[in-house]
């Protein structure tokens, strides 16, 4: 053989080639179809509106995650979301009479990105793809919706230093969960996000700065640093306690014509124990009467009650003093998971102090197989006289991913 490279090849190129033809293979992996496909039926019943929305959607995924080519991976995936009963408001369904259901029918490319990793301890990910960052308090998918969000956007993680990780993320847009048919489905943006979050012995120490300028919303334009500290303390087989807590900043930046200083404080303490669990939580959001604390980027249907009524911050603030009690099945009577919580919560004004109601959320998930789920959900908040209107939601969903 290596007579033969010696006729075909000048004398210079011997060791190059050899090299190259001894060195191994890059890894290539077979590629994984996805699916996801969700079966969701949700009600809602709200003070002042004359019907009641009843919505039966159906959102399906599928795409092709090639898996490691080398240093590279590829992955594209398309979305569809159709409307088996629509007797809703989906935003842009002119069913104005209804209740929002924010879940409107969509075909569209859902992700489509590369991902290098050929630099030591980090991944370069280019295209649009999905972005969770920490608990999605600032930045998420809001995929509880159908039609999920999903950024345009560049994205280094670099984990190459011990018990430290870094992210820096540039948004040139926010495909948003309400489609292309509405005037606010896409945000074009300018963003730049960094985060690092440090491993000490103490817990994980995290710091923030979101620059965000919105060019479809000014308004929403805005400098967020934040820090937060979270940690758990387990011993043999007792409780496991864990805790957070966090301070963020927030200010006008880039076109936002506003001038401001705002901040939030959120903490939380929770308890675990042989399947059950208890936990006392604290989110306060300034206002200064003109505009709240704002995340428009983040997965909301999570914070501040799943009736989704605060997902926009009050002028006056917002306050959210909330428990949670949970269980799961230690040996589930069929399946393979059964897990319950109900949560409960207290709004009031955070300036001024004014009552903005109550909810109690509740939840029951039950794992069929490694594929399938089932979901029953309900939010029921009571809105103060003069506003936000109460409302009662329930949803029930089966899921299906591969």
């Amino acid at each position: 053989m290596t007579k033969l490279i010696g006729r075909m090849w000048p004398t210079a190129g011997k060791t190059a080639l050899i090299l190259t033809l001894l060195s191994p293979a890059p890894a290539i992996a077979e590629p994984d179809l996805i699916l996801d496909a969700r079966l969701r039926y949700e009600s809602v019943d709200q003070d002042g509106l004359a019907n009641s929305a009843d919505a039966l959607t159906l959102r399906t995924r599928v795409g092709v995650d090639s898996g490691p080519l080398g240093d590279f991976r590829f992955l594209i995936e398309a979305e569809n979301v159709i409307h088996l009963v629509d007797d809703f408001n989906s935003t842009t369904n002119g069913n104005a009479g209804y209740p929002v259901v924010a879940d409107p029918e969509e075909t569209e490319l859902n992700r489509v990105q590369l991902a290098y990793t050929g630099l030591p301890g980090t991944t370069v990910t280019l295209g649009r793809q999905r972005v969770i960052l920490g608990d999605a308090r600032y930045v998420g998918n809001v995929g509880f919706r159908q039609n999920e969000q999903t950024f345009d956007a560049l994205r280094v993680t670099h984990v190459g230093i011990e018990n430290l990780t870094l992210n820096y993320l540039y948004l040139d847009r926010a495909n948003r969960i309400f489609g292309d048919d509405h005037p606010a489905g896409e945000w074009d943006l300018d963003a730049h996000l960094v985060s690092a979050d440090a491993a000490t012995p103490a817990g994980t120490l995290s710091g923030f700065a979101y620059l965000v300028e919105n060019q479809d919303a000014a308004a929403l334009s805005t400098a967020t640093y934040g820090v937060r500290w979270q940690g758990r303390i387990a011993t043999g087989d007792g409780p496991v306690i864990a805790y957070f807590a966090e301070y963020a900043h927030q200010s006008s930046y880039g076109n936002n014509p506003a001038s401001f200083d705002l901040n939030l404080f959120r903490a939380q303490a929770s308890v675990a124990h042989n399947g059950f669990s208890a936990a006392l939580g604290l989110e306060n959001l300034e206002g200064d009467g003109v505009r709240g604390f704002a995340t428009p980027l983040a997965t909301l249907h999570a914070y501040q009650g799943w009736a989704d009524v605060f997902l926009n911050t009050p002028a006056s603030g917002i306050r959210d003093l909330y428990v949670r009690g949970g269980w799961t099945a230690q040996d589930p009577p069929f399946g393979q998971g059964l897990s319950a919580a109900v949560i409960v919560h207290s709004f009031e004004a955070q300036n001024g102090g004014g009552d903005l109601g109550s909810e109690i959320d509740a939840v029951v998930t039950a794992r069929l197989t490694d594929h399938w789920s089932l979901e029953l959900k309900g939010a029921f908040y009571d809105g103060p006289t003069g506003g936000p209107a109460g409302r009662d939601k329930i949803w029930l969903a089966l899921t299906v991913s591969y």
